[in-house]
C-alpha cells in the first residue's frame, strides 16, 4: 500500500452512498478533495468532511451547469467565506456547452474576483477546450498572492501548460490523461513541484467500475514510470506539493 496518496478531485457526493465514500477515504488515509457541481451540494459535503482528517469539501458551480444554475451564483457567494477550497469551477467550450460560454465566463469572472478579494482560496478548475481562456482569466483576476489555481484534468498544449506553471498554477493528473499520447507528453513536461493526482471519480472508470480515491494508486504508479522515479518517491513529491499548497 502506497502512503501519502492524494485525490485532489473526486465527486464523493455522486457515489451511491456519499457518507460511505467519505468514510472510505478517511479509512484509507487518502487526502481527498470532495468537489461539488452546485453550491447547494456544499453544506452536506462540508458537514461530512468536517469530522474527518483527510477529506475536504470544495464549493463549486460547474461550468457545464451554468445554463441551468447561473442563478445559484449568489448562493455560491454567500458560502464562500466559509470555504477554503473552491471547485469545480471554470470554463467548458465543448460542443455540448458552448452555447453558454459567455455566461460561463461571467460566472467564472465573479468567482475569481471574489476569491481574490477574500484570499487564501485553493481552486480546482475545469478547462475543457478553454485552456487559454481559463489561464488568461486567472492571470488577470487572481494574483498568486490571493489564491492558488489547480488545473484539473488539463488537456491544453505544452505551451499552455508551461505558461500556467510559470504563473504558479498546479495540475491534478488522472489515469485517463496518461492513456492519451498527446496528454501524456504534456504531463511529462510539467514541473515536478506542480503535480498533484486525482481520480475524478465516479466519472472515470477502472475495469468497468466507478473509480474511487484508492484507485489514485494506479495513477501514481503510471506517472512514476513516466518520470523514471520510484512510486514511493513520486508519492512523497506529490504529498510535499500538497503540503506546500495548503500552507498558503
Amino acid at each position: 500500500m502506497i502512503s501519502n496518496l492524494v485525490d485532489f478531485h473526486c465527486h464523493l457526493d455522486l457515489y451511491r452512498d456519499h457518507a460511505a465514500a467519505v468514510a472510505e477515504s478517511e479509512r484509507l488515509k487518502i487526502f481527498t478533495l470532495a468537489v461539488t457541481t452546485t453550491p447547494l451540494a456544499w453544506p452536506r459535503n462540508q458537514e461530512l468532511a468536517a469530522s474527518t482528517k483527510y477529506v475536504r469539501a470544495a464549493l463549486g458551480l460547474h461550468p457545464q451547469l451554468v445554463k441551468e444554475r447561473a442563478h445559484e451564483l449568489p448562493i455560491w457567494r454567500e458560502y464562500l467565506a466559509r470555504a477554503r477550497y473552491v471547485g469545480e469551477v471554470g470554463l467548458d467550450a465543448g460542443p455540448a456547452f458552448y452555447a453558454s460560454f459567455e455566461s460561463q465566463k461571467k460566472v467564472f469572472e465573479t468567482i475569481l474576483r471574489d476569491c481574490a478579494v477574500q484570499g487564501e482560496k485553493i481552486l480546482t478548475i475545469h478547462s475543457v477546450r478553454a485552456a487559454k481562456a481559463v489561464i488568461d482569466m486567472i492571470e488577470a483576476l487572481l494574483p498568486l498572492t490571493r489564491g492558488v489555481p489547480v488545473l484539473h484534468w488539463f488537456t491544453g498544449s505544452k505551451a499552455d501548460a508551461a505558461r500556467a506553471a510559470k504563473l504558479g498554477m498546479y495540475f491534478s493528473i488522472n489515469r485517463e490523461m496518461l492513456r492519451n499520447e498527446r496528454h501524456r507528453s504534456m504531463v511529462v513536461s510539467l514541473p515536478l513541484d506542480r503535480l498533484l493526482t486525482e481520480t475524478d471519480g465516479p466519472f472515470v472508470k477502472v475495469d468497468g467500475r466507478d473509480a474511487h480515491p484508492g484507485d489514485v494508486t494506479i495513477t501514481v504508479q503510471e506517472l512514476a514510470r513516466l518520470r523514471s522515479m520510484t512510486t514511493a518517491d513520486l508519492a512523497e513529491v506529490i504529498a510535499a506539493n500538497l503540503r506546500r499548497l495548503t500552507t498558503i
